[in-house]
């Protein structure tokens, strides 16, 4: 395993439970196609959506992500699992069908949809860049936030069976 330095964060200015999710449009991309989709075009009035915001694509921390939610079964015992992260559709596609994992995840290569959520993590050493914060968002068929977890270190990984008992999902 290659050394990595753990940075602390600090809290994020997130979004918390109770608040409106603000709405956007990227590609959504799945292992055969992508197309521009909006959040609320996803949503549906008959179950909740889980966002699931990590690094960019190719990371340890996001391959290790969607490992743990794919062995977990996340596909199959959530109404909707999405994922965003600041990579762009290509390698998103690619990294999909390469691990045959079933979710989608939108690409949002400016990391706006993460500001606007409040948890962008610049990039040590690359002005300009950044990336999501690790963060898992349950959210409501009206587009509210029902729970929330973000990472307040890097790298950071949520404490899955807590977050499965929390989100209905055990």
């Amino acid at each position: 395993m290659p050394d990595f330095e753990v940075v602390e964060l600090g809290s994020a200015d997130s979004l918390e439970p109770g608040a409106e999710v603000p709405d956007f449009t990227r590609p959504l991309v799945t292992d055969e196609f992508w197309e521009d989709r909006s959040l609320s075009e996803t949503s549906s009035d008959e179950g909740r959506t889980i966002l699931v915001f990590t690094p960019m694509i190719g990371s340890f921390v996001a391959k290790y992500i969607w490992d743990e939610l794919a062995d977990r079964d996340w596909f199959d015992r959530a109404d909707r699992v999405i994922g965003v992260t600041a990579s762009t559709p290509y390698g998103i596609s690619r990294f999909l069908d390469e691990n045959e994992f079933p979710f989608a995840i939108f690409a949002d290569p400016g990391n706006d949809v993460a500001d606007s959520f409040g948890i962008p993590h610049d990039l040590d050493g690359m002005a300009g860049i950044s990336e999501p914060r690790t963060a898992v968002f349950a959210l409501d068929p009206e587009l509210t936030v029902e729970a929330a977890w973000v990472a307040t270190e890097w790298p950071e990984f949520p404490d899955y069976d807590a977050l499965e008992s929390q989100l209905g999902l055990e």
